[in-house]
């Protein structure tokens, strides 16, 4: 098996990706489908406010997270949430968390990792719920924001570029695939980074984009790709990597501060300068088109790594939609 097909096989059998399936059947049990009005599905719910959408997101947290590192659960509360209304070229406003934990010292690291994230933010904890008398840890943290202008998921065209965009001044929090940017960045470089995505929206600069999540930057770009019912043409010598580390755990990293993106060609240039102006690395990694796969290529190699038309989320604008 060459080196390509290997990383697109640990991609299709990542945790990442199986954690996206499992949004397919609550689509279905709720009787969610994205045809019609802003569709369902996205980094955040886009509510029409009259001059623009209110945004809402909401993430959880797994277990074994919570265990080994509630300080930095409590953090990644508002710091993902915060990446999900950026993806939509929105500004955060405020957030909500619902938390359980067995007394006050066990939610303790939870909440002062929650409070820290929202200092450094600049994104205020307005409310939530709690419970210090549960049997465990859970944690759950939901966002509103707002946007003049939303990125969807569910617009890429063929032909568009397709850019990657990441922080890679951090390191991984061993032993889980968290790659931190955050933690040790000072608070201009993190508040500055609240301005790219909304500029690049305002600008009508992107087609469509998405937070890179647990699925990992290719994974991410599988759910962009179904989203918009394209195919994707992905350069993996052109990704953005830090010194060092292996393409087997990049390609699986949850970024604290990440996007995968579409933009006409012409486009890309403003976009990756508005990208490294903040000190984030920007690249140019492939291309949309209208055929169904999703091509992976690496040291002259190629393999499909997925189908446009398989499912995965069970999210996207139209059923009908076709590309001529």
């Amino acid at each position: 098996m060459s080196r390509v097909a290997a990383l697109a096989a640990m991609i299709r059998d990542s945790r990442g990706m199986a954690h996206k399936a499992d949004i397919a059947p609550v689509m279905r049990a709720l009787g969610l489908n994205s045809g019609g009005g802003v569709p369902v599905g996205d980094d955040a719910a886009a509510i029409p406010d009259g001059d623009g959408h209110l945004l809402l997101a909401i993430e959880g947290f797994v277990e074994d997270f919570i265990t080994a590192d509630p300080w930095f659960a409590g953090y990644c509360g508002v710091m993902v949430n915060v990446s999900d209304i950026l993806a939509m070229g929105g500004r955060p406003l405020a957030v909500v968390d619902a938390l359980w934990a067995d007394g006050e010292g066990s939610a303790s690291p939870m909440l002062a990792g929650m409070r820290e994230a929202a200092r450094r933010y600049g994104v205020p904890i307005v409310g939530g719920h709690s419970n210090l008398k549960a049997k465990g840890g859970q944690l759950a943290v939901a966002i509103l924001g707002r946007a003049d202008h939303v990125i969807t998921s569910f617009d890429a065209q063929p032909g568009d570029a397709l850019l990657m965009a990441v922080d890679m001044n951090g390191r991984f929090r061993d032993p889980f695939p968290w790659w931190d940017a955050s933690t040790g960045a000072g608070d201009e470089h993190l508040r500055a980074l609240l301005s790219v995505m909304p500029d690049l929206a305002s600008q009508r600069r992107l087609t469509a984009a998405k937070d890179i999540s647990m699925a990992g930057p290719i994974g991410t770009a599988i759910m962009l790709a179904e989203a918009s019912k394209v195919g994707l043409e992905i350069d993996l010598d052109a990704a953005p990597r830090p010194v060092g580390v292996a393409w087997e755990r990049w390609l699986s990293a949850f970024p604290s501060f990440g996007f995968v993106m579409t933009a006409p060609p012409d486009n890309a240039p403003a976009i990756i300068a508005r990208f490294k102006n903040t000190g984030v690395a920007c690249a140019r990694i492939g291309t949309a088109t209208a055929a169904a796969q999703i091509r992976l290529r690496m040291d002259g190699q190629e393999v499909i790594v997925w189908s446009a038309d398989a499912p995965l989320t069970g999210c996207h604008a139209s059923m009908e939609k076709t590309h001529a």
